[in-house]
């Protein structure tokens, strides 16, 4: 009896944190600058540099990132131009067509069990393969609340993403030349590389993954409402279900022939994939992945999708659409970077986190901090450029090892994904849904992985 009006007044909560976000935070670029405008000004007032040398700190750095934003602009699009392909809308509709129509608790467990698998592969992957399979789902399981298949939609990107193959700062930690070890100046925030062997492959991490990805695919399915559940008509459906992309049109020139061959994708394909595989051979696969690895297996899987240049060429340069954030953010990520490398900031903040936390609080601290940072700056892989410099030396004084600082970070930047409105940005504008009308039921999933995940990271000192 009060379990209901207790979800009821979690989902209220929920959407009104909501409301506050949507009126209050502006646009991911602005609050970059105003976080650039703090370090300065915590440079100068608490660091003890100069204006002069704080500014020029942060030009020194601007620049250092642009060779890792091109890898991650990579990733957003290669996992774009898969979706965006003929076989992946057919395995939509395939997989939408599972599920007991009469049962639509069972849509929800598809959606979610479909974003976990996804999340882990690959972060864009997860958000555009989400937000194509909900329309289809909505046709074949009309009974399906659409608020509740959205939360299912992105489930993968608050719980096991960035534990997973595409992780970013697991993924710089095992990049050669990543900036954390090779800086363009200063000195270095770690002595080696962490390749994926000690990070996303350690036996802690993929226990953790499955946990919490069991805690919030039970939580979702429990969240679907027995009566009064919000769906689509079938017109409103029809709107918003997606179409598979256009085949070339005829080919009537010699050199539109030569465009549409499939000898350019199988020539690509194949330059990417050698190296990748000879690589995995000489070197293992422990050692051979990293984001450049990454974006080589997802590029190949584009090609084969598409099958010819003018497809995959269309798909890419859609794509380029989800990682425009990446390509414009960087650069100003990159002076704050500049600004712990080149001023006393870094330290300062260090001696920080190290002065008022001891070895057995400062994981819970870390993934604490991290998940509120992430409702301000939703850019996994330039965020831990800018917190790495002063965690890991901070974590390193109190004997707290790098990887459970580095799974720290990665685990609660993970969870506020649920209610930060960018990530639902792809979902939402497809299904035409406000993310008011979604966040109360994401709300209480990201406080059920919270939960469970404090209690893993408190207790991770005694795995570690």
């Amino acid at each position: 009896m009060l379990a209901r009006p207790m979800l009821d007044a979690l989902r209220g909560l929920g959407a009104g944190l909501s409301r506050l976000t949507e009126r209050w935070i502006p646009d991911a670029w602005v609050i970059c600058m105003l976080l650039t405008l703090a370090a300065l000004v915590l440079a100068v007032g608490g660091a003890g540099a100069g204006v002069d040398e704080a500014v020029l700190a942060w030009g020194a750095g601007v620049w250092d990132l642009l060779g890792l934003a091109m890898q991650f602009t990579i990733i957003f699009v290669a996992a774009h131009a898969c979706v965006a392909s003929r076989p992946a809308h057919r395995l939509m509709d395939r997989l939408a067509g599972l599920p007991d129509p009469g049962r639509p608790v069972q849509a929800i467990a598809l959606v979610g069990a479909f974003s976990l698998v996804t999340g882990y592969i690959n972060g864009a992957l997860c958000l555009v393969g989400g937000a194509l399979l909900v329309p289809f789902v909505a046709r074949r399981n009309p009974g399906a609340d659409l608020r509740v298949l959205i939360c299912a939609a992105y489930l993968g990107l608050g719980t096991v993403w960035h534990g997973g193959l595409a992780g970013s700062a697991p993924l710089i930690m095992a990049t050669p030349g990543n900036p954390l070890l090779e800086p363009a100046s200063g000195a270095a925030v770690v002595d080696r590389l962490y390749p994926v062997s000690e990070t996303l492959f350690h036996p802690f991490n993929l226990a953790y993954l499955v946990f919490i990805g069991a805690v919030g695919l039970i939580a979702v399915t429990l969240l679907h409402p027995r009566s009064g559940a919000q769906t689509l008509t079938p017109e409103q459906v029809e709107q918003i279900l997606p179409r598979p992309p256009e085949p070339d049109p005829p080919a009537r020139t010699p050199a539109a022939r030569i465009d549409q061959s499939r000898v350019w994708v199988w020539l690509a394909a194949l330059l990417l994939a050698y190296p990748l595989g000879h690589a995995i051979v000489t070197r293992g696969f422990g050692s051979a992945w990293g984001i450049n690895a990454y974006n080589a297996t997802f590029l190949v899987l584009a090609l084969l999708l598409h099958g010819r240049p003018t497809s995959f060429l269309r798909a890419c340069r859609e794509g380029v659409d989800t990682a425009w954030g990446i390509i414009v953010q960087y650069p100003f990520y990159a002076g704050i970077f500049g600004l712990m490398q080149h001023t006393a900031l870094g330290d300062r903040l260090s001696a920080l986190f190290a002065g008022w936390t001891t070895e057995l609080s400062f994981p819970w601290v870390v993934y604490a901090y991290s998940g509120l940072m992430n409702l301000f700056v939703p850019s996994a892989g330039s965020k831990w450029l800018i917190e790495a410099p002063y965690l890991i030396p901070a974590g390193e004084e109190l004997g707290v090892p790098v990887i459970a600082t580095l799974f720290a970070y990665a685990y609660g930047d993970s969870t506020t994904n649920l209610i930060q409105p960018f990530w639902a940005i792809p979902i939402l504008a497809v299904t035409r849904t406000r993310f008011g009308e979604v966040v109360g039921y994401a709300f209480l999933v990201a406080l059920a992985c919270f939960l469970a995940s404090s209690a893993v990271v408190l207790a991770m000192p005694a795995f570690l």
